[in-house]
């Protein structure tokens, strides 16, 4: 499902992917707050398309203004224990990772997603990026379905 919001002027091109963190301290007396402020937090998005003929407006946060995109929730890519890891079964992340080194670092600990909740795998992508896991967890890259609204 989309939807409409205000992002930063930078991240309007179709396909980019940010995880919306809710308000700033510098929106307090915004205007736009109600068109800016409508996500849900800690979800990942993925920008589908500017909206036509809207204007760049300016803001406090994103020094480029922000401009009216269309929006829908994005999957998110993980790391996750390989046993029971297939298509349509639900798995949660294997916890906190210390090295962030490791090509693997960004499925351990992927934005859009929390340790202590269970997610449902849309796809199995396959072997994670890493050749060796340095906590020995055997793990596996899985997408996880995008969030409902």
């Amino acid at each position: 499902m989309t939807s409409i919001t205000l992002i930063g002027a930078r991240l309007t091109d179709p396909g980019t992917e940010f995880v919306y963190r809710g308000a700033s301290s510098a929106c307090e007396g915004c205007p736009y707050r109600q068109q800016c402020l409508n996500l849900t937090e800690g979800v990942r998005y993925r920008v589908r398309g500017v909206r036509e003929n809207t204007q760049v407006l300016d803001c406090a946060v994103h020094d480029e203004g922000v401009r009216a995109v269309e929006v829908e929730p994005a999957p998110v890519r993980a790391n996750v224990p390989s046993k029971g890891a297939y298509a349509g079964s639900k798995a949660t992340l294997q916890g906190p990772c210390p090295h962030t080194e490791c090509p693997s670092h960004q499925y351990c600990v992927p934005e859009g997603a929390e340790f202590d909740q269970e997610y449902r795998i849309s796809t199995v992508v396959g072997d994670p990026p890493h050749d060796h896991c340095h906590l020995d967890r055997n793990l596996t890259l899985v997408e996880f379905e995008a969030a409902d609204e």
